[in-house]
């Protein structure tokens, strides 16, 4: 570094003139530090994505819940397993209340297939879930119009409903849906509120649903259980969601959970048992073996780049090597002619780090929009790319300016 004290504008001049005598050598010796510092930028930026919207999904599931989910069976098998377990049931869920004292909090679903649902204004083809008044808050859910399902609703078998951002707008098209009625097969209930708009990028996370809640109608579980048909094969539950307390370890849980409902399912395997935090290490070991990947790939292109800065500065030393002789023989040190070439190749790798910034944003910005994979901008990725590539610069433009250092000025200035 302390080369490079006592720089001056002339001589950025100077280094920049130079490389504007040889614009294509100098454009094909750039075009590698743009795809290294693009790859890089992008590779960044794609990777911060989706760690971001990983850790959004995950918030949707609840990092400290674990949750349960009925088996789909065919109806032959179904039959079998059904003499020895009635699938999931409130009965588990008060189980799991009386024997697991690490779990803070239960929630139970129900799946209403529907062949009718619509609203005094328009259809939908929305999914209704009966719930029990804790799966809000235990799937991250806020209510941004009326209230949400609370246990009145529940006692008293309400005829009301929740309803997503999405299915709201659908349904109500004209106007506020709050005590607007709809129509859930043979059963009208009225609308007490709506939930906040959360737009995920996907519906799933590691290959589990998140169940989508924007385009969806709660009904209280209660309510649905007593007047809505179901066949007579089906599980009382769809799922059960329960919320660890702080500390508590989510694999070790999962065990207890998991021995719990093999005792009370007479041993059949009627039931999955989902946790989030180890999803999220699943997703997290992945995203770490696709970013050594496109690491090692924008490496070799910064590499192929550092490369050919070398190749230019050293077929500019033969050009020059008149020009240097004569500047020894005015009195230029080994320091300064050494300064000057490393200033030259730090140019170029400077411009190429400059506009290889905004070739990695369109890359980021053209593969988000084609492949649909998120991308999220951080400043870090640009400061670390472009350092990076200036240390590239300086490194490979590094031999080149001590082999113009150290040519004899005599045979310099009689070379041909």
């Amino acid at each position: 570094m302390n080369m490079l004290k006592g720089l001056t504008r002339e001589d950025l001049w100077h280094a920049v003139e130079q490389l504007r005598q040889h614009k294509l050598r100098t454009a094909l010796t750039l075009l590698g530090m743009v795809f290294g510092v693009g790859a890089v930028i992008a590779m960044l930026s794609i990777g911060e994505g989706a760690k971001q919207e990983a850790l959004r999904l995950i918030e949707s599931m609840g990092l400290r819940n674990v949750l349960v989910e009925s088996r789909d069976f065919d109806e032959e098998t179904l039959k079998e397993v059904r003499e020895h377990s009635v699938g999931l049931s409130q009965g588990d869920v008060r189980a799991i209340k009386q024997t697991l004292p690490n779990v803070e909090a239960v929630s139970a679903e129900k799946r209403i297939k529907t062949w009718n649902l619509f609203s005094q204004q328009a259809p939908s083809d929305a999914q209704v879930l009966a719930v029990s008044p804790e799966y809000f808050e235990l799937a991250s859910l806020r209510v941004a119009q009326g209230r949400v399902i609370d246990e009145n609703d529940n006692m008293y078998y309400a005829q009301v409903a929740v309803l997503g951002a999405q299915a709201a707008r659908k349904m109500f098209p004209a106007g506020n849906p709050l005590g607007g009625r709809v129509k859930v097969n043979h059963l009208w209930v009225v609308v007490v509120g709506v939930l906040e708009d959360r737009d995920l990028a996907k519906d799933e996370f590691e290959g589990i649903s998140l169940g989508g809640d924007r385009n969806s109608v709660f009904l209280p579980l209660e309510t649905a259980l007593k007047r809505l048909k179901f066949e007579t094969l089906d599980s009382e539950l769809d799922a059960i969601r329960l919320r660890l307390s702080k500390g508590t370890e989510p694999q070790l849980s999962a065990l207890t959970v998991n021995h719990l409902m093999m005792r009370r399912h007479g041993e059949e395997n009627d039931y999955e048992i989902i946790i989030p935090a180890a999803l999220l290490k699943q997703q997290q070991k992945t995203q770490q073996i696709f970013t050594i990947v496109m690491s090692a790939i924008a490496g070799i292109s910064l590499l192929v780049g550092g490369i050919g800065i070398m190749n230019i500065m050293l077929a500019t030393v033969l050009e020059r090597t008149q020009e240097i002789g004569l500047l020894r023989a005015l009195g230029a040190r080994k320091r300064d002619i050494q300064v000057q070439f490393l200033l030259e190749s730090a140019t170029v790798a400077g411009l190429g780090a400059f506009i290889g910034v905004f070739f990695g944003l369109l890359l980021a910005f053209v593969i988000q929009q084609f492949a649909g994979w998120p991308a999220g901008w951080s400043m870090l990725s640009i400061v670390l790319s472009v350092s990076i590539c200036l240390i590239t610069g300086v490194v490979f433009g590094w031999y080149p300016a001590r082999q113009a250092a150290a040519l004899d000025p005599i045979r310099a200035l009689h070379a041909e």
